[in-house]
């Protein structure tokens, strides 16, 4: 297998590094730490390039904070110097793994993504009789950081850009404490054995897309399943025989004890796709495709907030309509027509643009005016009947 080598020089290069200010600061150009490191970018890019070039680059602490949505996750945001890194990295390196990667892989890939995935899915699961659907328990906190050291060493040689790719890895901050034992484990191993990638990093998205990249060969390859696809760490197997699951089933447990992986008990099942299937936000029937309620739950709060933040005057009402219009873009996905009328009947979008355009008084009045109609927005039974699983 040929290994890619002479990559650091163009990492390191000035129009790189730009290059990666641009990637880092898409929707978060007006934050005060990117407006300061912008204030001084060509300064701010020859540090980064300097420190790359000596090997002087260390990661900073992250900033740890949780939320629930819709369950609890610890979320590791790096200061922005290092943001600008790991796209400088990415850059880079993302087009060699992209080559090996099979076509039903859908995260953290350019022109793919959750819409594209549904399409598939929902695809195989009207062609297929059974489905067997599974999930990685606790998987960013679980990954194994030697075994994806060797993973990443079989597609790169070059002794300066393992370097950063083993800095980033090893500065992984302490993630929520969780244990899996194995066969032939001392009770020691899993404690001492490094592992865990911060959630809300590029490199970490893209780090846990590569660690699975050879188990969908596996799966692909080996089991001989040709209806087969994955969203980072939930993934589903289709086929009319269903005793072929059952065995594939086991076949999976054993492989992924082998990355030091567990498959999540409860998320992890084999149905009749008849019955429907739930897959990134959606609950895909043989007829129809319906929004999860907790997804609607999650999008309605969400747009409260923004309607509160423009109604103080945090953002113009040109964010909230961006927002409404990015959400009803995502709704439109499944079947969703009366649902969206439910949503979005009540807010006279049109009216508040126009007062956006009137000054900046009115528009915190419309903005007012918008939060009170969203915090009025409320579901009967027959559309919580419908968006129910």
């Amino acid at each position: 297998m040929k290994r890619a080598g002479n990559l650091w020089g163009q990492i390191v290069t000035f129009e790189n590094i730009l290059l990666a200010t641009n990637n880092a600061q898409k929707g978060k150009r007006f934050r005060p730490n990117v407006l300061e490191f912008n204030f001084n970018l060509e300064n701010e890019i020859i540090t980064i390039q300097k420190k790359l070039i000596s090997k002087t680059y260390q990661p900073a602490e992250y900033r740890v904070f949780k939320i629930i949505d819709p369950k609890p996750r610890q979320i590791s945001a790096a200061p922005y110097r290092d943001r600008v890194v790991h796209h400088a990295l990415c850059n880079i390196i993302a087009p060699i793994f992209e080559r090996s990667y099979i076509y039903d892989s859908y995260a953290n890939r350019i022109s793919f993504g959750t819409h594209k995935a549904l399409r598939r899915f929902t695809q195989f699961t009207r062609s297929s009789r059974y489905i067997l659907q599974c999930d990685i328990s606790k998987y960013f906190p679980t990954i194994d950081h030697e075994i994806l050291k060797q993973i990443i060493r079989k597609k790169i040689k070059c002794p300066d850009t393992l370097w950063l790719i083993d800095t980033i890895i090893d500065h992984s901050n302490l993630q929520e404490p969780f244990e899996h034992y194995f066969p032939n484990d001392d009770p020691l191993l899993p404690l001492t054995r490094r592992k865990g990638l911060p959630l809300g990093n590029l490199t970490s998205q893209f780090f846990a897309n590569i660690y699975l990249n050879e188990f969908d060969r596996f799966v692909k390859e080996t089991l001989k399943i040709n209806k087969y696809l994955r969203y980072v760490d939930d993934f589903a197997l289709f086929s009319d025989d269903r005793d072929a699951l059952e065995n594939s089933h086991q076949e999976i447990q054993k492989y992924l004890a082998n990355q030091r992986l567990v498959l999540h008990p409860q998320k992890t099942q084999l149905s009749a796709t008849r019955l429907g299937a739930s897959f990134v936000g959606f609950r895909v029937l043989p007829t129809q495709i319906r929004v999860l309620s907790k997804n609607i739950r999650r999008g309605r709060k969400k747009i409260r907030h923004i309607c509160k933040d423009v109604s103080q005057g945090k953002y113009d009402l040109q964010h909230l309509l961006n927002s409404l219009q990015a959400w009803r873009g995502h709704l439109q996905h499944g079947d969703t027509w009366h649902l969206q009328q439910q949503l979005f009947g009540e807010l006279d979008l049109a009216a508040s643009d126009q007062v956006a355009r009137e000054g900046v008084d009115r528009q915190r009045s419309a903005g007012w005016l918008v939060e009170q109609q969203c915090n009025q927005l409320s579901f009967g039974e027959s559309q919580q009947e419908q968006c129910r699983q």
